[in-house]
């Protein structure tokens, strides 16, 4: 399922001793290397932290948020999707359940590590991917979505321009340049009706009510609207909202913040899934 490649970066002291960032490398189901860093704690449990629409691993909500777990004494993986980052594959508009697919494996390589994923955390695109997961899959506790889109049919035209069903009907194709008039990818049909048959509301409501949702909106995200973290508070059933006033679709003023509230998150979760597991144990005994 996967391999791994070591070389230690930096090291930085904490309460559990020593901090050290390792590449890793896992392959996907479609043989395509994914590579990750590991902010390893020597912790038994690892968070999973997943980028978003054509970013990567290194940006800044991403190495943030795995710094803060590590800070804390625990374990953090950040990794960059396939056709993202450094990871093998080529880039697909869309795909979002072929994400998924690659946080399965990364999800399976820590289980054959013996570790205990104890959350699931994505930012954007992977607010949705780490949401779809958990819908498909019964194996995570914790999931925490920042930023992600709701309503996928919104927002195509801002890339995609104005009468984008017509045109992809007539070409084929669309290719999306950047502002210096440079393609930056190309949009299939078949990967634009991948975005646009995605229903997120079906599989917001396939979530069990044991795993807890948190859903991280900013005021003032300009790039998907708040609105949309209200959607998924309706359709989840074990959903916690919190919206951080004036802060845009990257944290950029909000950073510790973010990093602060997704912590207490997935910790008092972690508190919450060892009481009842020290319950379970007083019953047996019985």
């Amino acid at each position: 399922m996967g391999r791994s490649n070591s070389s230690l970066e930096d090291c930085n002291p904490n309460s559990a001793g020593q901090i050290h960032h390792k590449r890793v490398i896992i392959q996907n189901k479609y043989k395509e290397n994914l590579v990750g860093i590991l902010h390893e704690t020597d912790s038994k449990e690892v968070v999973i932290v997943c980028h978003g629409f054509r970013s990567c691993k290194d940006r800044i909500p991403m190495v943030n948020l795995a710094a803060a777990f590590a800070n804390e004494g625990i374990s953090a993986f950040r990794f960059d999707f396939a056709g993202n980052g450094d990871s093998e594959g080529s880039f697909q508009y869309g795909n979002y359940y072929r994400e998924v697919d690659d946080l399965r494996s990364v999800m399976q390589y820590f289980e054959q590590e013996e570790r205990l994923v104890t959350a699931i955390i994505g930012h954007s695109k992977g607010g949705n991917v780490v949401l779809f997961y958990a819908s498909r899959f019964k194996d995570v506790d914790n999931v925490v979505n920042i930023s992600g889109r709701f309503d996928l049919r919104r927002g195509i035209e801002g890339r995609l321009g104005k009468d984008y069903l017509k045109r992809i009907k007539q070409y084929g194709f669309i290719d999306v340049a950047n502002r210096k008039g440079n393609i930056e990818y190309r949009v299939t049909e078949e990967s634009l009706m991948d975005r646009l048959t995605t229903n997120t509301s079906a599989a917001c409501q396939l979530i069990p009510q044991t795993c807890r949702v948190l859903t991280i909106h900013g005021s003032g995200d300009k790039i998907v609207p708040a609105e949309d973290a209200m959607e998924f508070a309706k359709h989840i059933f074990n959903h916690k909202l919190h919206i951080i006033e004036g802060a845009d679709h990257e944290y950029t003023s909000h950073q510790n913040e973010l990093s602060s509230v997704v912590l207490n998150f997935v910790q008092s979760g972690s508190s919450h899934d060892n009481a009842q597991s020290e319950n379970k144990s007083r019953r047996s005994f019985l």
